[in-house]
């Protein structure tokens, strides 16, 4: 990994200690944060850091919903990767949309598809689905039928 990525995950670790992180190659970093602290450590890479959000991932596991939020380090060419994972009985995270532009259409897609309620966003209304889809009926979640 290169010098600055270590550098910036030393960083990482010394404002978010009880972050764990998993190094995927040498291109790739997972850290795996509480649902309470994303805002926090994405305010930390993009502000701080100068990282940019990519994309974010909505995942429906055995575990609970799994959000990656995907930040690029354009300056040497790595992904740091931010993980978290809500509960099925109550999907709700803070929004980056306030911070991040590019989070606005990505969040309403996983609330629409996923049913994950990110609190604060500014509109939540539906992408993709016709205007006449039923609600709490999500296609991405396992049980969906």
């Amino acid at each position: 990994m290169k010098q600055e990525a270590i550098k910036l995950q030393e960083e990482f670790l010394v404002k978010f200690p009880k972050a764990k992180v998993f190094k995927h190659n040498e291109r790739r970093l997972y850290i795996s944060v509480t649902k309470e602290q994303i805002f926090d450590v994405a305010a930390f890479l993009y502000k701080e850091k100068h990282l940019r959000l990519s994309i974010a991932t909505g995942i429906d596991t055995r575990e609970g919903f799994e959000i990656l939020y995907h930040f690029s380090y354009d300056k040497i060419g790595t992904y740091f990767t931010i993980k978290t994972l809500l509960p099925k009985d109550n999907p709700k995270i803070k929004s980056l949309a306030p911070l991040y532009t590019a989070a606005n259409w990505i969040e309403r897609e996983m609330h629409e598809l996923l049913g994950i309620d990110f609190e604060g966003h500014p509109n939540l209304k539906p992408l993709l689905t016709s205007d006449d889809w039923p609600e709490e009926k999500y296609p991405l979640r396992r049980d969906y039928e």
